[in-house]
This record gives C-alpha cells, sequence and structure tokens, in this order.
C-alpha cells in the first residue's frame, strides 16, 4: 500500500485551511522541489479521485502540493489564488467554479510570473492562462444523449441533470445534449435543473420531479455520476426504474453500469487528467514550452467494457498510482491523454 504524506497548515485561505502534501511546511517557505498551489470546486467524487492522481505524481516528482476546495464559491476561489500569489508558489492549477471568474488573479499571477494552468473545467478568459487541460465535454454530451435516445428507440419523456449553472463542463454538456436533442424532435424534456455535481440535490430534485411527472418519465440524462446516482436513489425509493445514463466513471458509476442500474457513462478519469494537469504545471515552473490545449476525449462505458475498465479505476488502483506518473509523462507526448495503456 502506498501512502502519501500529506498535512494541514494553519494558513487562512477564504476561511478554509491550506493542505500541503509531500513535504509540508509553511506556505511562504522555500524548499528544493516545486511549490503548486491547487484550488478546486469543490470536493466531488470526480475531485476526490483526481487528488490521488495528483499526490501519485507529485510524490514521483518532489513537488509540494497545497491544496484547496472553494465549496463552489467563487469569491473563496479568489481568495485562494490571491492567497497563492502573494506566498510566491511556483504554479497554480485551478479548477474553476465559474468560467467567467478570476479574471484579476489571473492578472496577478501573470505579473509575478506564475503560470495558471485550468484543468477540467475552462476559464472564459485566457489571455492570462498559460495552458489549459481540458475534456471534450461538447462530445461527452453529445454521447450521453446519443445513447440515451438509441436506448428510447428515438422517442420519449426525458429529464436533465445539470452541473453547476455557468461552470464550462455544465455550459459544454448541455450544449452537446442539445444538439443531439435537436436532431431528435420525438424526445421531450420535462425538466432540465441543476444539482451542482452531488448526489444529495439530485436525489431532492429527482424526487419534485417524480412527484410532478411519474411515470411520464422515461430516462434521466445526467451530465455527471454523483448525479445520476442521486436519481437511481430517488427511483428506487418510488419504485420505479428508467434508463440513466452519466459522465465521469466514477466507482459508484462504473459499479451502476456493471449492475444494469446505468445504460452507460463516460470514462473521464479524475487521477489521469488531474494528475496530466499537474504535470503542465510542473512544466511550465520548469521554463518548458507547453501547449496552449490539452484535450481529454472521455472513452465511453459499457456493460460491455466496463470490467476492464473498473480494473484501473477500482479494483488495482495501487498498482495504477504507481505506473501513473510514467503514464502521464509518455501521455503528454502522445496526445492521448486518456489512455490507460
Amino acid at each position: 500500500m502506498r501512502h502519501t504524506k500529506t498535512t494541514m497548515i494553519a494558513a487562512a485561505l477564504g476561511g478554509g485551511l491550506l493542505l500541503a502534501g509531500c513535504g509540508a511546511g509553511d506556505p511562504n517557505a522555500g524548499d528544493d522541489g516545486l511549490r503548486i498551489g491547487v484550488s478546486v470546486y469543490d470536493m466531488s467524487s470526480f475531485i476526490t479521485q483526481g487528488q490521488e492522481g495528483m499526490e501519485a505524481y507529485a510524490e514521483a516528482n518532489d513537488i509540494e502540493l497545497l491544496w484547496n476546495s472553494a465549496g463552489l464559491d467563487v469569491s473563496t476561489q479568489a481568495d485562494q489564488l490571491d492567497q497563492y500569489v502573494n506566498a510566491g508558489v511556483d504554479a497554480i492549477v485551478v479548477v474553476p467554479v465559474q468560467a467567467d471568474s478570476l479574471g484579476p488573479q489571473l492578472v496577478a499571477a501573470s505579473d509575478a510570473g506564475i503560470p495558471v494552468i485550468p484543468v477540467n473545467a475552462a476559464l472564459d478568459d485566457t489571455s492570462n492562462v498559460t495552458a489549459s487541460v481540458l475534456p471534450d465535454d461538447v462530445a461527452a454530451g453529445e454521447s450521453e444523449a446519443q445513447m440515451m435516445v438509441d436506448e428510447l428507440g428515438g422517442e420519449g419523456n426525458v429529464v436533465i441533470l445539470q452541473g453547476p449553472l455557468g461552470q464550462s463542463a455544465e455550459l459544454d454538456r448541455t450544449e452537446g445534449i442539445e444538439n443531439v436533442l435537436a436532431e431528435n424532435p420525438d424526445i421531450e424534456v420535462l425538466a432540465m435543473d441543476t444539482a451542482n455535481w452531488t448526489r444529495d440535490e439530485a436525489v431532492n430534485l429527482m424526487a419534485n420531479w417524480i412527484s410532478a411527472f411519474g411515470e411520464d418519465i422515461d430516462g434521466v440524462i445526467a451530465e455527471n455520476d454523483d448525479m445520476g446516482l442521486g436519481a437511481l436513489q430517488a427511483l428506487n425509493e418510488a419504485g420505479m426504474s428508467v434508463p440513466i445514463v452519466g459522465i465521469d466513471g466514477i466507482e459508484d458509476g462504473l459499479a451502476a453500469v456493471a449492475d444494469g442500474d446505468f445504460i452507460g457513462t463516460h470514462l473521464q478519469h479524475g487521477r489521469v487528467e488531474l494528475g496530466a494537469g499537474l504535470a503542465v504545471a510542473e512544466r511550465a515552473a520548469n521554463g518548458a514550452d507547453v501547449e496552449e490545449l490539452y484535450t481529454y476525449v472521455m472513452p465511453t462505458v459499457t456493460p460491455d467494457n466496463v470490467e476492464d475498465v473498473q480494473a484501473n479505476v477500482v479494483t488495482d488502483v495501487e498498482a495504477f498510482l504507481e505506473r501513473l506518473p510514467e503514464l502521464i509523462e509518455s501521455n503528454l507526448e502522445s496526445g492521448d491523454l486518456s489512455n490507460e495503456e
């Protein structure tokens, strides 16, 4: 079993605690390795998984991670980036709460010569962004909508669970879903609303929709697995069963595919994607040339291939983390960020 040293440092960032891994210490004190600040929108299942990948890469490359969650609050995330700039970190990795945010913080980081790398979710203004590591969320939204259209034979009523409104992943996945539904007019959207990537909110929202529409609901399109799992819980409690499709390929989402509760999902392996973001930040901090955009294309997961996918995500995680740093380097060279071979 591998262990990564992670401790809490008493440094106030937007009311939270700054977490340092792989060599903890005062955030303003230097050491021989790089110090890279990380601010994520919230600690979802996907982000928690991604933290493992970042820690594995950091441990293998003598990087000190300063880690914070913004709790879905834009001002908190802005405070966290301000603190990183003031602390003089070597680079910043950010998973933005909202696409149209952090402008002043990006300017401050640029003025200080600190590379900023948005990962997983985009920022609208990239003029002061060094590089971005992003999934193709439009394609993922199109794919999950098409899976549902095929499952329903081209006609039926669906409800759509969205991510936090205004976040790039929500915007792009919604665009992809709407692209497909526009070509399939016999699919009617009964309701569409945000559950903010969370299971708890999705349970409540789905329960409300069940009360409103009942047996008229033929399918659930969830923009991530956590919300799909919340919908599944609400449906089970109501004694209903309808097709559900998701995105992310988290452990419970893959189990739902294997058990037949989801018709499919799309693998966005947080360990790989966020680990790649850290690797790009390391390159930028060391003065190496980096691309403006690195794209993670999400493979489709169905009952036919879910067992193979589960090996790296669930059953053989320790072995996967051991080889992850080398895999990330290889993927950056090939351009195939989602490769796990």
